[in-house]
């Protein structure tokens, strides 16, 4: 039994790298860029190290207007995704960037493609996107990648329930939290159904939503009810506690686009010239975090690690302490550095870590609570001393 066990995580695991190394898996930030502004504290020489995802809070933090920010993913589609961004701020229009990046959908993507981005980017970019630009021309670019395609799966549910997408677009445009807890408990028996529970504690399920087993397994682990419970109390979190008007994460999933009034700061047209005239900030690199240090030795004041450490924690102990070891190398005194967790609390921090660093459990005890995604089990803010 314990030999089958040991088999299928394995499929498990290959299962994931396969999907994980030839897609897309990420089409927008999941990591609230309000909390974490809050948090590092950027400023006009701050030098900062962080995951790419998709890019979007890479440029919303150029609004605080940072020294540089190196930008760093491993899968190449996602770096790929954030040059297309930079190309259309540097070489298109407003209406250009909203199309694209606010409505996910653009008439004449494949034509502005051509003619103002595709001479603007780097091969790596240029090849992914000749390959597919059109996502932009079909549905939603927000139902393309692998998370992408679980949010159509779920947007084609809602629609076939007229009745349902009534109450979801209530609780969207609701401006009390009165009203929202009202409908959320009319909706919740909607979409959190045995059925969906069962789909959601499969691991074919979240490997589309980028979450690796390891990450699966501390849940499970660590929360009653599993996954399904996680996520159950998570939605309940975030629909009963906080405003939805401005919560523009859970409007994109439920919508598959932005409302003007309610995207990320990268997309509200009165940023546009700011983030333009900056975009050349951020550097970005296809590669590993503890390579990029070691091959750009320097003292950086921010890191943004995202969860990734999950995932090295559970199948990669030597390269966490190695990634540790280069980070400390490569920080000052007062080095902010940034991470979630899909755990409740982390218990894998290398002995050298927790003596090299302080953490502000103040703030981001405070911030956990606010942040408008609310699919972390924890954040961690390291100072380092």
């Amino acid at each position: 039994m314990f030999k089958f066990s040991k088999t299928l995580n394995q499929f498990r695991d290959t299962v994931f790298s396969n999907i994980h190394g030839n897609n897309l898996i990420y089409n927008t930030c999941w990591e609230d860029p309000r909390c974490d502004r809050q948090m590092l504290d950027i400023q006009p020489d701050s030098k900062m190290v962080m995951i790419t995802s998709a890019g979007c809070n890479a440029l919303d933090y150029l609004l605080d207007n940072p020294q540089e920010i190196n930008s760093i993913d491993v899968n190449p589609r996602q770096n790929a995704l954030l040059q297309l961004k930079i190309a259309v701020f540097k070489h298109g229009t407003y209406e250009d960037l909203w199309k694209f990046f606010g409505e996910g959908h653009h008439d004449q993507a494949v034509e502005v493609y051509a003619q103002k981005l595709r001479p603007n980017l780097p091969d790596y970019a240029r090849e992914f996107w000749d390959r597919n630009i059109i996502h932009f021309r079909k549905k939603s670019f927000y139902f393309f990648g692998t998370s992408g395609t679980f949010a159509w799966v779920f947007y084609q549910y809602i629609n076939a329930r007229p009745k349902l997408r009534k109450l979801i677009t209530q609780l969207l445009e609701a401006q009390d939290l009165e009203e929202q807890r009202k409908l959320y408990l009319q909706i919740e028996p909607k979409i959190v159904t045995q059925v969906i529970k069962w789909l959601i504690n499969r691991h074919f399920t979240l490997t589309l939503l980028g979450v690796p087993r390891a990450q699966r397994q501390l849940i499970v682990d660590e929360y009653p009810g599993g996954v399904s419970g996680f996520v159950t109390d998570c939605l309940r979190q975030v629909f009963m506690q906080l405003p939805t008007h401005d919560n523009y994460f859970w409007r994109l999933y439920l919508t598959g686009k932005y409302a003007p009034t309610c995207c990320p700061a990268y997309l509200e047209e009165a940023n546009f010239e700011t983030i333009k005239a900056r975009v050349d900030k951020i550097k970005i690199h296809t590669t590993y975090i503890s390579e990029f240090l070691r091959n750009n030795p320097d003292k950086y004041s921010q890191y943004i690690l995202l969860d990734h450490q999950d995932w090295l924690a559970a199948h990669d102990v030597p390269a966490l302490t190695d990634e540790w070891n280069l980070i400390l190398k490569n920080s000052k005194k007062g080095t902010k550095i940034l991470m979630r967790s899909a755990s409740l609390r982390i218990t894998f921090f290398p002995d050298f870590v927790s003596s090299a660093l302080d953490f502000d459990t103040e703030i981001t005890a405070k911030l956990h609570k606010q942040d408008r995604v609310g699919t972390y089990g924890s954040v961690y803010l390291g100072n380092v001393k």
